[in-house]
């Protein structure tokens, strides 16, 4: 079924526009072209006021004036008749005060419990041995067994002996807080770019003021070192330039068995470049990347289980995967590169 409008605008199918501007004068023209450049009802971008023509026949009252309109408006508001209360306002209160109910005090007396005479007697003459025993049979033998109840504690109702059984305070123990990283970064620096063949191990971790550009040089240094075989920058507040310029270095070193970068603000950009950088290196057997400040996506996971599949040396990855086929993928990965160490180890043992 068509709609009304629809039926109206039928017979403006078939209009021959270049007829119509044929017929047109030449002033008719140019304003028609002064009105087409002046409005654009489909731009967007453009205020509401530009895209048709100025209809309003009201003068222009002149630029804005804050304090004009105020009191224009305070103006009309004291001239405006306020509506008449239907009924009027007289002042009466009606209805009573509230007064809050008070709640009762409850008070809890504590029942006198009386025993016969004999059993009075009986506990009153009791040793401390028997009342233990007297405890046990009753259920509350646990306490006598528990060892946080002082066994020389408080003094008996004759002080002569000592009573078991009293409630022993433990001793809090302190939690120290775990010490700043101790490591000498430009000291540290200077030992890679010179080559030290005793320094196998840099630690960084937790160093959360070294620049991002002295990290890059971290990275450029180890290019040419052949002696540091375990680099950790756990959380260094390290980015994409820091893991892109690692990437490169992975390229080149061949020395590096162990790289530890968990905890840190990189991206799945950054560690698309480690594993793609890994895909050529054969001395890297150890890599970290868990606990960074976004997730990595499905994408990077399935990257990784790629590159675990093609990467033989690697026979630790630290990462907490969130999706079970790159799991899979991994863990199996993972498993036959140690098989393939076990079994070399076995042959070697054997010759």
């Amino acid at each position: 079924m068509s709609l009304p409008f629809r039926k109206e605008l039928e017979k403006y199918k078939n209009i021959n526009e270049d007829e119509i501007l044929s017929k047109l004068s030449e002033d008719e023209l140019k304003q028609l072209e002064h009105v087409l450049d002046d409005l654009d009802p489909e731009n967007a971008l453009l205020p509401a006021g530009f895209r048709q023509k100025d209809q309003t026949t009201k003068p222009a009252t002149g630029p804005f004036d804050r304090e004009r309109l105020l009191s224009y408006l305070e103006k009309q508001a004291l001239e405006h008749k306020d509506r008449e209360d239907f009924v009027p306002f007289t002042g009466e209160k009606k209805g009573k005060i509230f007064i809050p109910k008070e709640k009762p005090i409850e008070t809890h007396t504590e029942e006198k419990v009386t025993l016969d005479p004999e059993l009075e007697e009986a506990l009153a003459s009791a040793s401390d041995t028997e009342l233990y025993d007297l405890a046990a049979v009753l259920g509350v033998h646990n306490m006598v067994n528990n060892p946080k109840f002082d066994e020389g504690g408080a003094r008996s109702k004759d002080g002569k002996g000592s009573m078991r059984n009293v409630v022993k305070g433990e001793k809090v123990k302190p939690i120290f807080e775990e010490p700043p990283n101790p490591t000498n970064v430009e000291a540290s620096l200077q030992r890679i770019k010179a080559n030290d063949p005793s320094l196998t191990e840099i630690n960084l971790n937790n160093i959360k003021n070294i620049p991002i550009p002295t990290l890059k040089e971290f990275a450029k240094a180890l290019e040419s070192n052949t002696h540091v075989k375990t680099f950790s920058l756990a959380a260094t507040r390290s980015n994409d330039p820091v893991a892109i310029a690692f990437a490169d270095m992975l390229k080149v070193n061949k020395t590096l068995k162990s790289l530890n970068v968990e905890s840190n603000f990189i991206t799945g950009t950054g560690i698309l470049a480690l594993i793609d950088a890994l895909k050529g290196n054969e001395s890297l057997t150890e890599i970290k990347i868990d606990n960074q400040r976004q997730q990595l996506g499905t994408a990077v996971e399935m990257e990784i289980a790629k590159m675990l599949e093609e990467n033989s040396k690697i026979l630790k990855f630290g990462y907490q995967f969130t999706k079970q086929g790159p799991r899979t993928r991994v863990a199996a990965a993972i498993t036959k590169n140690n098989d393939l160490v076990r079994k070399k180890r076995v042959e070697g043992e054997r010759q």
